[in-house]
């Protein structure tokens, strides 16, 4: 599956998310800015990424299990979902939910796209 993809300036220099290993699930996706979440916090970080989704699939957000269990940082309505129809910037919502301030630097890897399928229903 190829899923075009916009650059916005702010992702200027950073990777584009890309599979840690051959068996990866997910691609990591990076903050295109930095971020401070204190304890119970939560905050919309930019990937500085637009994509273009195939009709008929979705692009999963996920936590990173890293971040939950080192810190307690984990993406608030995960799974979250970017329908194939949107266009604009990828946004992950991140909360911390740890007793410290957690620090997001640009270029932090902050959550997991995984990408799926979409079954359509109707109602009888």
């Amino acid at each position: 599956m190829k899923v075009l993809v916009q650059r916005l300036p702010r992702a200027g220099g950073l990777s584009l998310p890309a599979y840690a290993t051959e068996g990866a699930a997910g691609m990591d996706l990076v903050a295109a800015e930095a971020v401070t979440l204190p304890p119970g916090g939560r905050a919309l970080v930019r990937t500085g990424l637009c994509i273009a989704l195939p009709d008929g699939f979705e692009m999963q957000v996920r936590p990173r299990s890293g971040l939950a269990l080192k810190h307690g940082v984990t993406v608030l309505n995960a799974p979250g979902t970017v329908d194939a129809d949107y266009r604009g910037e990828v946004g992950v919502i991140l909360l911390n939910t740890g007793a410290e301030p957690f620090a997001v630097a640009r270029g932090d890897r902050i959550a997991q796209a995984v990408f799926a399928p979409v079954t359509r229903a109707s109602w009888e």
